[in-house]
């Protein structure tokens, strides 16, 4: 017998949307660590390197691959602050949330999360969707906005409180 209770879903963020971040702490989502010393700075490297490779599998004419690598930059990027904060993630949604703290104190635009549920979406349609490869103009955006991204979170750092 299956049990229908998603509330009971191991991971029920996948399943039924996340609206606070409370939502995620109260979940095990969010979990409070430590900061690292070195966490955030080198989660944007990596994003940085995934930049370049997005880059790359764009000119070969990669589009499914690129719109992925550019989702990990986006990834890295974000999660560079919750590191920087103390804070790892058990879930990609959570990372939204997190960074509605910033757009709620003014620190963030509200476009970055805007742009940021769309990402999730474009990867999840390139990975998992049967739909028309993205076109070359989709990805060209695409990576120009994570790109812009990686900015963003470095100012965002640097200019805000722990």
């Amino acid at each position: 017998m299956h049990d229908t209770d998603l509330t009971r879903h191991p991971f029920p963020s996948e399943v039924v949307p996340l609206s606070a971040i409370d939502d995620c702490f109260d979940m095990g989502l969010l979990l409070r660590i430590q900061p690292p010393d070195k966490k955030a700075e080198e989660s944007l490297v990596l994003a940085e390197s995934y930049l370049e490779e997005s880059r790359m599998a764009a000119a070969a004419g990669a589009h499914k691959l690129s719109i992925s690598g550019a989702y990990l930059v986006w990834f890295h990027a974000a999660r560079a602050v919750l590191f920087r904060d103390g804070f790892q993630r058990e879930n990609h949604s959570c990372i939204e949330v997190y960074l509605d703290k910033y757009v709620n104190t003014g620190n963030l635009e509200e476009e970055w999360l805007a742009y940021s549920t769309l990402m999730r979406s474009k990867r999840n349609d390139s990975q998992y969707g049967f739909g028309p490869d993205p076109t070359a103009k989709e990805v060209a955006s695409t990576i120009e906005y994570v790109g812009r991204f990686i900015t963003r979170i470095r100012i965002l750092i640097e200019d805000t409180p722990r």
